[in-house]
């Protein structure tokens, strides 16, 4: 299997299981205090199910980009993702998978190629995230005094108690979690001609957070197909249902010898 030299190395893009015979390039976007092992097994199960490369997206500030500092605002954190990404745009189609703030920024991420006439996604999977022109937040939890900080991790049931029991651990995971929470919570949509691309929204059935309604209203941002998929779960049905997942994603994913069409060819 043969890598082309540039796309040996993109502190952006990993390329855990190369697949040069794909049809489909997928990027994935992690949600807020995550990264890009949130999406470890998913190489090796969704090639077993369509013609896809899954590319987990690296972001400032986890793993392998532990010392870099994470970005606070989602407009420049976009384009420094559209700047990282660019050269694995050409060499097929493509399509985006993003989680709660992963679906966020891949929805801006997408009208960010559009503003710079670069190639656009064939798909979007927006998943456990409000469609973005109803993103908005009562009361901002970023900047909360300490204390209060970690009870609101307690309440969204995102960060496992044992991390939350370790004061070393959590030293290290909050300075991270308040640059993510800032970057959703400070988010401003910007109305705009809906994208070509097709769209498809993934919810949790226990997922108070983003209720259905939140979910259907992603139909407004596409031109094209729009489907709805709800999964059994909470907010972090992405993990507690992932073989589901996966195998309703692939459904809308090219088999192997099918063709995807580019947006607008």
């Amino acid at each position: 299997m043969t890598i082309s030299k540039r796309n040996q190395f993109n502190e952006w893009v990993g390329r855990p299981v190369p697949n040069s015979q794909a049809a489909l390039r997928l990027f994935c976007f992690p949600y807020a205090g995550g990264s890009a092992q949130a999406y470890r097994a998913w190489p090796d199960k969704l090639m077993r199910r369509a013609s896809v490369e899954v590319c987990p997206i690296n972001l400032p500030g986890r793993a392998s980009r532990m010392k870099e500092t994470p970005h606070t605002r989602l407009a420049p954190l976009v384009e420094a993702i559209a700047g990282g990404i660019r050269p694995f745009l050409d060499e097929k189609p493509f399509a985006f998978f993003g989680h709660s703030m992963g679906a966020l920024t891949c929805f801006e991420l997408a009208r960010e190629l559009r503003r710079t006439d670069a190639p656009a996604p064939s798909h979007l999977f927006l998943s456990g995230c409000s469609a973005a022109q109803l993103v908005h937040f009562d009361r901002p939890t970023y900047d909360l005094p300490e204390t209060e900080f970690i009870e609101e991790l307690r309440r969204l049931s995102g960060t496992p108690p044992e991390v939350l029991e370790h004061p070393e651990l959590l030293s290290l995971l909050i300075p991270l979690l308040r640059a993510d929470f800032a970057v959703c919570q400070t988010y401003e949509y910007d109305a705009g001609e809906p994208l070509d691309c097709h769209i498809t929204a993934f919810g949790g059935t226990q997922d108070d957070e983003v209720p259905l309604v939140r979910l259907e209203a992603w139909r407004e941002q596409t031109n094209a197909n729009f489907k709805l998929h709800l999964l059994p779960g909470d907010h972090f049905f992405l993990h507690s249902a992932e073989s589901l997942l996966l195998d309703t994603l692939a459904q809308e994913l090219p088999r192997p010898g099918e063709a995807v069409r580019r947006p607008g060819s």
